[in-house]
């Protein structure tokens, strides 16, 4: 029985009459180039939430000798940002079912890009903290917002290419932050370096203004046979808490490399600076390679997306502890750990197609906001644990717990696989 039809996002959607000028969702036969432009759009978007990820710490050498700010003041804007983006994406959940996807996509490339401009002005701590809340504003609607849009708009088909794409233009957007924020700054300021991510968002913006219709969405329409489930009844469901653990602890190892790797390489196996950072670029390239090739394993096996996602998380497991073991001395552990990001990155994919598969017809941004907040919070947790390891000189210990992470997510992963998709009566 369905729980609801469903409008176009229009202003007036939830009216009665059908507005035949907006496209339906994709099926079996959308064209090619149809879902090209829709998974191009979308994954543009998505790369400007990954690059605003970096923006604010790439600069924090900076503000400690401008602003004469330490770095746990610093550290604390960023759990400001992703404090805010994890409680954000799960109400924002709710905002994409109930008003579409395509005005909360365009409002979070505002506040993205608003928050630069605010940083490019700052003179003290409180406009860095005003930026850090909008960006975490921004930043927490892309989840809901995107996979709603590709779950209607791209064919079931090609939804793992799309997926994986997904993942790739994040990763790609990481990457391209240090190059350009630092290159900016080089060659002129850094306020010049965050005028420059304004404007760099906003073009996206305008894009995604001009080619609106390609995002558009249909949201839910309740009646009185068909009512709407309280947003309570959402959060009571074991299985969505799940995934959201999926997320969080999954997300704990990415968050050590990203924060503690270049320390831990250094440590050691005492590596230059050069090569531990070299083994960092690589570790986000093979991921991103990961991702490219898990689109295909996705496609082929996508009834099979729990048991590949477990499979990657455990070997992505034995590979962190055996590069803390040193038994592959330091060359061979900056190699393993960097084909440690194609593996978990082959996942990905697999990953999202999960949590499609437990996902209700009309709850997509729900679900998807509640899940995806786990990203934002293990993002937000696992400075401050591992921080402490690392305080201790715990440099090994950091890397097994990492990998203990992975073994917590697989086993998630198993028990999503033995739940029934969700049914919302």
């Amino acid at each position: 029985m369905n729980t609801a039809t469903v409008k176009p996002d229009e202003g007036h959607a939830l009216s009665s009459a059908p507005l035949s000028h907006e496209p339906p969702p994709a099926d079996s036969h959308t064209p090619l180039a149809k879902d090209i432009k829709i998974i191009a759009l979308v994954c543009l978007a998505h790369s400007s939430s990954h690059f605003s990820h970096l923006i604010l710490p790439l600069m924090f050498p900076i503000f400690v000798k401008v602003f004469g700010l330490s770095f746990a003041a610093l550290g604390f804007l960023m759990t400001v940002f992703f404090s805010i983006s994890a409680v954000g994406q799960v109400l924002a959940g709710f905002v994409v079912d109930r008003f579409g996807a395509r005005p909360v996509l365009l409002g979070s490339l505002f506040f993205l890009g608003l928050g630069c401009l605010v940083a490019a002005q700052a003179t003290g701590y409180v406009d860095l903290l005003v930026c850090a809340v909008l960006m975490g504003v921004g930043n927490a609607s892309f989840h809901p917002a995107d996979y709603t849009i590709f779950n209607q708009r791209v064919s079931p088909k090609r939804l793992g290419y799309a997926y994986s794409a997904h993942g790739l233009t994040g990763n790609l957007g990481w990457a391209v932050t240090p190059v350009f924020m630092v290159s900016l700054t080089q060659l002129w300021s850094w306020q010049v370096a965050f005028v420059g991510s304004a404007v760099l968002i906003f073009a996206i913006l305008v894009v995604l203004l001009l080619n609106q219709r390609d995002i558009t969405t249909e949201v839910a329409v309740h009646t009185q046979a068909a009512p709407n489930v309280p947003a309570l009844t959402i959060l009571k469901l074991p299985i969505l808490w799940w995934c959201f653990g999926f997320f969080l602890f999954s997300t704990v190892m990415l968050s050590v490399v990203q924060n503690f790797g270049v320390t831990i390489l250094q440590q050691l196996f005492d590596v230059s600076t050069q090569s531990a950072t070299t083994t960092l670029t690589a570790y986000m390239i093979c991921a991103a390679g990961g991702m490219f090739t898990g689109g295909f394993v996705a496609s082929r096996w996508p009834n099979r997306s729990e048991r590949v996602v477990a499979t990657c998380m455990s070997l992505g497991a034995a590979l962190v502890v055996l590069c803390a073991t040193g038994w592959l001395g330091a060359l061979g552990s900056m190699v393993v750990l960097s084909v440690t990001g194609f593996a978990l990155g082959i996942g990905g994919p697999s990953r999202d197609l999960m949590i499609r598969r437990v996902t209700p017809k009309g709850a997509t941004g729900r679900v998807y906001g509640l899940v995806y907040s786990g990203f934002d919070a293990g993002f937000a947790l696992a400075p401050a644990v591992f921080g402490f390891f690392m305080d201790h000189a715990w440099f090994a210990s950091t890397l097994v717990g990492g990998a203990v992470t992975l073994i917590i997510s697989m086993l998630l992963a198993l028990k999503v696989s033995r739940e029934e998709p969700i049914q919302l009566h």
